[in-house]
């Protein structure tokens, strides 16, 4: 179901993790062996369960988060961004000896990151948690899951989706998606190089992207999306073949955007916004995000306003 739920059921549940993103603004990186100084150090709230949570809620959503922190500062502290955002986290827990998940980000000033992962407790996220929450998931009109989280757990959390619940999976990172996942997903989201993993096909330009989210689809959900950085996006459904162009943007961080597309995309289908307006609305709220540094996401006030004219174009 990709129009959101019924009456009752409008929240969005996330599924997914919780880290503390670390940036290093360099003017570039360093190669093989190699030691680069005068990087600029800031510290920002980040996981992509927690990013696309946020976005959710900044798009107008009533969100969820289902996920993992450690018990220290940094978990604690990650807990109070969240409910500042007006997420819910009744079921974001500590976990005893296991530190926050943290990511190490080097941006440079093309506004191009390249990003590692500790995952510290994010690891610990176990299909146990999400059947703790099993209700949750059950009434919601979207479920977002990611995978920084342990693939059983993602596996576990579609199993307990509502029948009238519209899975959205984002494919990041990459990894090999077993075949119930992708039946069951209603609309399945990747970047240039996770589609073109998950296809085999080469994504050169919206056409070859297109051809490639054909290809994902044949493997089973209902609907793929394609993100394409300045590009905007590419949409591939049953009755659709589209390209979102993206408007114009200052970049200056690309860090965060692919899940702020994802978090207000989810916000848009929980109020019944059919699919090419709730993606186009992505795709808007994605690049504003890049005007920014760090991966907190942006929902200009204006966009929330927004007619769903937000710029499509037929493949």
């Amino acid at each position: 179901m990709l129009a959101g739920a019924d009456d009752k059921a409008r929240a969005v549940v996330v599924v997914g993790s919780v880290n503390a993103d670390y940036v290093l603004r360099v003017a570039r990186r360093p190669e093989p062996g190699e030691t680069v100084a005068d990087a600029l150090l800031e510290v920002y709230p980040g996981g992509k369960g927690a990013n696309q949570a946020l976005a959710a809620a900044r798009a107008g959503a009533t969100v969820e988060l289902v996920a993992r922190v450690g018990d220290d500062p940094i978990g604690r502290s990650r807990v109070a961004d969240l409910l500042a955002g007006r997420v819910g986290t009744a079921w974001v827990r500590p976990t005893p000896g296991e530190r926050t998940g943290m990511a190490f980000i080097t941006v440079t000033p093309d506004g191009q990151n390249a990003i590692t992962v500790a995952r510290g407790a994010n690891a610990c996220l176990l299909p146990s948690d999400v059947e703790d929450a099993a209700d949750l998931l059950g009434e919601a009109a979207v479920l977002v899951v990611q995978l920084e989280v342990p693939l059983e757990t993602v596996v576990r959390a579609v199993e307990l989706a509502g029948p009238a619940t519209a899975v959205v999976i984002n494919c990041a990172p990459w990894r090999q998606l077993p075949e119930y996942l992708l039946k069951r997903t209603d609309l399945l989201v990747a970047n240039e190089n996770e589609g073109a993993a998950l296809s085999g096909c080469l994504l050169p330009d919206p056409a070859g992207a297109r051809r490639a989210a054909s290809a994902i689809r044949s493997l089973g959900p209902r609907a793929v999306v394609i993100t394409l950085g300045p590009a905007g996006a590419v949409l591939v459904a049953e009755d659709l073949d589209l390209v979102m162009p993206a408007p114009e943007a200052a970049v200056v961080d690309t860090t965060g955007a692919g899940d702020a597309f994802v978090g207000a995309l989810s916000a848009r289908l929980a109020a019944s916004d059919g699919l090419a307006d709730a993606v186009a609305f992505g795709v808007a709220v994605g690049t504003a995000t890049t005007e920014q540094m760090g991966p907190v996401p942006i929902v200009p006030p204006d966009l929330l306003e927004h007619d769903g004219s937000l710029g499509l174009r037929r493949g």
